[in-house]
């Protein structure tokens, strides 16, 4: 896809929605699955949390203002352009100390026309089942959006995160796990008294991705061998669909059985 995209979509109906219980899930259905991040809204009784932002090519903000009345907490699972896009939009915004600079550096800028990346980009992404004919985006936000023109942009934290600590929404509690590997930063957010966990793209249904820069194998793999002893009853992850601990047990094995101990180089970049 060149930089000059059609057709466009109005901003306001550039995210999707569904109600999963008391969830709400957005996502944005014309951005390649490789981007294509799962927004969370839970809500709570003193504060609601909005887990992930999407790209940042329109405003979250404004397409989903009617689930924003309550003091809204912005976490970013981690900083990549896919979740961190559109964390400047909101007053509260939370992000793992091991990626503040990245956050405000919007270090994790990907061009949004795949022509534009390194052959060993291509390749790397390519080589984790993700197939990028046709570009990485069907439509635009609004007419004459040039994809070549996008910028990720930066967010200064307002609170920077470790593990262990507490997203306090009133009526719930969630526990701030520090789960890297994909990225220096990711975390999952974890709810004791339900047994949910919001993985962020520490382990998704899909494919993993640990070939980025600042991704660590040996990292990647002591994460998956946590999330095999932790209890769980429903992982609401960062992209593809929700599942159980059955399928959480599963993909962590697949992933332990099929890499290696030592880390090879990385090469690509999101």
């Amino acid at each position: 896809m060149g930089s000059d995209v059609t057709p466009s979509v109005p901003a306001a109906g550039w995210f999707e929605r569904r109600r999963i219980g008391e969830l709400t899930l957005l996502w944005e259905p014309h951005v390649h699955p490789l981007l294509r991040c799962n927004i969370w809204h839970v809500p709570g009784r003193d504060a609601d949390l909005l887990l992930d932002t999407g790209l940042g090519v329109a405003s979250l903000r404004t397409a989903a203002a009617d689930l924003f009345g309550n003091h809204l907490i912005a976490v970013a699972t981690h900083t990549h352009a896919d979740h961190g896009g559109g964390m400047h939009e909101f007053s509260e915004r939370w992000v793992h100390t091991a990626e503040a600079d990245m956050a405000r550096s919007g270090h994790y800028h990907v061009p949004l026309e795949p022509d534009a990346w390194p052959p060993e980009r291509r390749a790397a992404i390519a080589s984790s089942g993700y197939r990028l004919a046709g570009g990485l985006l069907t439509a635009v936000p609004i007419p004459g959006f040039r994809v070549a023109d996008y910028r990720l942009r930066g967010f200064e934290p307002t609170r920077l995160l470790e593990e262990g600590d507490v997203v306090d929404l009133g009526d719930r509690a969630f526990e701030v796990l520090h789960l890297p590997g994909h990225s220096p930063g990711s975390i999952g957010l974890y709810e004791q008294a339900t047994q949910t966990l919001f993985s962020g793209d520490a382990i998704y249904d899909g494919p993993l991705l640990d070939n980025l820069p600042d991704s660590d194998v040996i990292a990647y793999r002591r994460t998956m061998e946590r999330l095999l002893m932790l209890p769980v009853s429903i992982v609401h992850a960062g992209h593809d669909p929700s599942f159980g601990r059955e399928r959480l047990h599963a993909l962590a094995r697949a992933y332990l059985d099929a890499t290696p101990v030592v880390s090879s180089a990385p090469c690509a970049n999101l």
